[in-house]
């Protein structure tokens, strides 16, 4: 791996930290860019009261230098406004006295960490378990994430998302190229007006309910080089990378590229893209059914990824549980919550795809500086296009 990162830090904890390596030297990175994207993870309908209240302004600490990148590790922080209210439940000292902390939780909710999570750590406050488990840890990996797309940018790779299902709710409008805040203006992140505002029924619908909703969103990345990844061994496989890192998503279940699931409904003359003589390049795709993977490397046509993200565990009406203390029947545990967070995971989509393409490109061609690695890609590239 040439790419790490790794976060820290509690939902209601003091703040959220990050740490990315690998990063060449000489790339520009301000937090002006890192707030811009933070904002972008705040949108979308059925969103809770949570996002009037942070403003994720991310503090670069280490790693950037005059305003571009020194080749070493990036430190990044993110302080949880919402903290303030949380000091005394959340604080990290040891009390003076032996009074147990307040707004403990012993009723797990279906579907969350809390339970699990519990037994593995042998924490009887679930607390412990649902405030690192909890989805307010991605907004720092969109912050590490946006370094990763800064990176990126200045080899010619672009990202983008929509959503495509919200519940029942579903936009079947192919994929058209538009700008990126065209959009984030939907208040579902949906191409299709008509469907949109069917999405936004749906969100409606089911927070009178008290209830919840997943759904399905797509990220696309365009302008990837020919042949990161390998066929040469399962763990060096570009897809395998890529629905590891979107499955780590919280509430994803299920990960497709290209036609995904759709190939297995179609003949193989329906699946596999055909080759045509290609005027500037011996040969050319007619079809990118593939979604920009083939034997485990990147094809050089856009990357498409789709991703299945389940109902948010915490309800207003809460599902049945026990109290782990008394054995006794109840119901969930209710923690401030999203009705809805496809759009948000949309974005933080993009944000995981550009660490894996980052990583596969950094592994590919190395380089120090970004300098030395723009030669090496664009060398490659001509190579690579000739064949």
């Amino acid at each position: 791996m040439s790419l790490r990162f790794l976060t820290a830090g509690e939902s209601h904890g003091p703040a959220l930290v990050g740490i990315i390596e690998g990063i060449p030297s000489g790339l520009a990175l301000d937090a002006a860019t890192l707030l811009a994207q933070a904002r972008r993870r705040k949108l979308g309908f059925g969103r809770g009261n949570r996002q009037n209240i942070e403003t994720d302004e991310i503090r670069i600490v280490g790693g950037v230098r005059r305003g571009v990148t020194i080749g070493s590790p990036i430190a990044l922080y993110l302080e949880n406004k919402d903290h303030v209210r949380w000091a005394e439940i959340m604080r990290v000292d040891a009390p003076e006295n032996d009074a147990p902390a307040a707004r403990q939780v012993h009723v797990p909710r279906p579907g969350h960490a809390d339970r699990i999570g519990g037994i593995k750590y042998a924490r009887e406050d679930l607390r412990d378990v649902l405030e690192r488990a909890s989805a307010r840890e991605t907004a720092m990996r969109v912050a590490l994430g946006t370094v990763a797309r800064a990176l990126l940018a200045e080899l010619g790779v672009t990202l983008s998302s929509r959503v495509l299902r919200i519940g029942r709710a579903v936009d079947e409008t192919p994929w058209r190229d538009v700008p990126p805040d065209e959009i984030d203006a939907s208040p579902v992140r949906a191409l299709d007006p008509a469907a949109a505002a069917a999405m936004v029924r749906e969100i409606e619908n089911a927070k009178a309910a008290g209830d919840s909703l997943g759904g399905v969103f797509e990220v696309v990345a365009r302008g990837v080089p020919l042949a990161l990844g390998s066929y040469a061994q399962w763990d060096r496989r570009l897809e395998g990378e890529v629905a590891k890192t979107f499955m780590a998503l919280n509430a994803i279940k299920g990960v497709e590229i290209g036609l995904g699931f759709g190939a297995a409904a179609v003949r193989g003359s329906e699946a596999h893209d055909e080759y045509e003589p290609g005027g500037d390049t011996p040969t050319r795709y007619r079809s990118n059914r593939a979604g920009g993977i083939e034997g485990g490397m990147s094809t050089g046509q856009p990357i498409v990824v789709r991703a299945a993200m389940k109902p948010i565990a915490t309800l207003m009406q809460p599902l049945d549980s026990v109290d782990l203390r008394t054995g006794e029947a109840t119901r969930a545990h209710v923690e401030r919550s999203d009705t809805c967070a496809v759009p948000a995971a949309a974005v933080i989509g993009e944000s995981l795809l550009a660490l894996v393409l980052a990583d596969a490109i950094l592994d590919k061609f190395g380089g120090d500086s970004l300098g030395e690695l723009r030669e090496r890609v664009a060398a490659w590239e001509k190579t690579a296009r000739a064949r």
